[in-house]
């Protein structure tokens, strides 16, 4: 492997960073909590913005079924501890984000902000984990813990008035930068590169369905971009996590192969 391909993902974000710190501050939009739909259904409030979370809980509870077996985790080698982080962060954002969209407020944006960025940095450390077979022992609660201190500092800066969401942001990125770039580097599973291009496509589009919330409620009628926001994302996360559960099936259908071949000598 060149080694100019081994440092590009830490340089691509490296400039981000800087451009972030050139930037200054982001602050949160004062109306972020002002959603579009805010229709009850059975007393629950913004009905169509909770119930999409539901979801992410399932998904993420598949992920972590598909593990339930030793083997299974060893499967996936160096990279099943940032995966099964990953279904974690997922489940936790469809309980966290479900609690928020009740009652939207910066309190309760805290929690669905701090299981997004536990599942991105599951989904960061097993990028690096898939692509190079091995991984820091500490990495993984090192991300963790840097981006439980990337929402804490938003917390903390809103609270006093000047909100800043550069580091939670950054948190956010880098999967969608250095995964591809890791796998590109170490000429990754075709089918991997292919399954995580997907979640990124996935993933923008739900961006975009976010920033035009209350336009896309006023042309449907039933339906929000936030609410899409939310369907779209967890897309996304389906999707690595198909991937992942087929990958874990195609290594124990192997191994089970050569048992049996073993048995039958």
């Amino acid at each position: 492997m060149s080694r100019w391909k081994h440092y590009l993902p830490y340089f691509a974000m490296l400039l981000i960073a800087a451009a972030m710190l050139v930037q200054g501050p982001i602050a949160q939009p004062d109306n972020y909590h002002a959603f579009a739909d805010v229709r009850e259904f059975s007393r629950v409030p913004n009905a169509a913005d909770v119930a999409s979370n539901l979801g992410f809980l399932i998904v993420g509870i598949l992920g972590l079924w598909s593990f339930r077996q030793r083997y299974r985790q060893l499967a996936l080698g160096a990279a099943w501890p940032g995966y099964a982080t990953f279904f974690i962060g997922a489940a936790l954002i469809g309980i966290g984000s479900g609690y928020y969209h009740l009652q939207p407020d910066n309190i309760r944006l805290f929690w669905d902000r701090l299981a997004i960025v536990v599942a991105c940095s599951g989904l960061l450390a097993a990028g690096y984990a898939d692509a190079y077979q091995r991984i820091a022992k500490l990495a993984l609660p090192t991300l963790v813990g840097v981006a439980t201190l990337s929402v804490m500092w938003w917390s903390i800066t809103e609270s006093n008035g000047t909100g800043d969401l550069r580091p939670y942001l950054l948190i956010q990125i880098a999967p969608l930068i250095m995964v591809p770039l890791w796998q590109w580097a170490a000429n990754a599973n075709k089918r991997d590169r292919i399954a995580f291009g997907i979640a990124i496509l996935l993933y923008v589009l739900a961006k975009t369905a976010e920033l035009y919330d209350r336009e896309v409620f006023n042309t449907l009628g039933f339906l929000s971009g936030h609410t899409i926001k939310h369907l779209l994302a967890v897309a996304a996360a389906a999707v690595l996590t198909i991937n992942v559960v087929l990958r874990v099936k195609g290594i124990s259908r192997h191994q089970t192969g050569q048992v049996d071949q073993r048995g039958s000598v």
